[in-house]
């Protein structure tokens, strides 16, 4: 029996490093396969397994999962089965933005950093194509910032085509074991043929008439970083479902709302129209942003419902 980390993730196939840094194929025991799985993947990239070597060439099987530091999951599109772990045992998550060529709508981001809050991972925003925005995509990319780097999320402003800030985030990569994760084109694999050009990577243009990534990315793969630390490369995601968060525990994942609410008259106010509500309060007063206290009305009125 060895251990092993998972470094990708295709389906009923597994690419495992061991311990000497050889990359191995591994299938995956079929009766581990069936023991009360409730995602769309039972390992994900990022998990620390133990595998054994079998006769042949091609039998080496995974036979049981390591404890998980933490892990950051999604509603799954598969609608057979219940959600989806993105990546496991992360240091830090990123989520890749973009003002236009597609737009990341801010409901999209908040999902993906309420779900990071649940999961207690540390969460970073990455705003990419700065070299095709306007004055008024400027103008919005730095409210988007302020309003992020007030509420305590760290910000990046780069540009992959023009190698703006690369230097920057590569410092904050160096060492970790980051997620990078986005809606489809927004630039994830452009970004790490950049930080590691040896990987050559297929990137294909955004729609012209949908003005969506095309899926370039099939499956969640680890890649190991010449300056040291691990990048995770997700698929691109059109949506982000939420998932296991009761409706009055969601507030606890929007971290100003959280603080604010301390000050409410009930302890159980979910801030829809209770008397004495201090967030409904702070949203009038300018302190808590509009946007994110509608982002946060929509998960509380959807759910687990994606959003694009």
């Amino acid at each position: 029996m060895e251990k092993g980390l998972v470094i990708k993730s295709s389906g009923s196939r597994y690419k495992v490093l061991n311990s000497t840094g050889e990359v191995i194929e591994c299938s995956i025991k079929g009766k581990f396969r069936m023991n009360d799985i409730r995602t769309t993947n039972p390992l994900s990239v990022g998990d620390n397994v133990l595998f054994e070597y079998g006769t042949g060439t091609d039998t080496c099987v995974i036979s049981d999962l390591l404890p998980r530091r933490n892990y950051i999951i999604r509603k799954s599109s598969n609608l057979s089965k219940q959600s989806q772990i993105l990546a496991a045992n992360i240091d830090q998550a990123f989520l890749m933005a973009t003002i236009v060529s597609p737009e990341t709508r801010i409901e999209f981001i908040d999902r993906f950093l309420a779900s990071a809050e649940a999961y207690r991972i540390n969460a970073k925003i990455i705003f990419n194509k700065t070299d095709l925005y306007n004055p008024d995509d400027l103008m919005k990319m730095e409210y988007l910032v302020s309003l992020y780097e007030k509420i305590g999320y760290q910000c990046f402003r780069i540009s992959v085509q023009d190698e703006v800030n690369i230097a920057v985030l590569r410092d904050v990569l160096k060492g970790k074991t980051s997620l990078i994760a986005g809606n489809s084109g927004v630039g994830k694999t452009s970004l790490l043929n950049l930080l590691d050009p040896s990987l050559n990577l297929k990137v294909e243009e955004i729609s012209g008439y949908h003005k969506q990534g095309k899926h370039t990315t099939t499956f969640s793969e680890l890649h190991i970083m010449p300056f040291g630390g691990y990048i995770i490369d997700s698929p691109g995601i059109r949506g982000f479902g939420v998932i296991d968060m009761a409706k009055e525990e969601i507030y606890h994942f929007f971290p100003e709302i959280f603080r604010v609410s301390k000050n409410c008259r009930f302890y159980n106010c979910i801030h829809l129209e209770e008397p004495g509500c201090a967030v409904r309060k702070a949203v009038d007063d300018g302190e808590i942003d509009a946007l994110r206290y509608r982002s946060y009305l929509n998960m509380l009125e959807n759910g687990d419902s994606k959003y694009r």
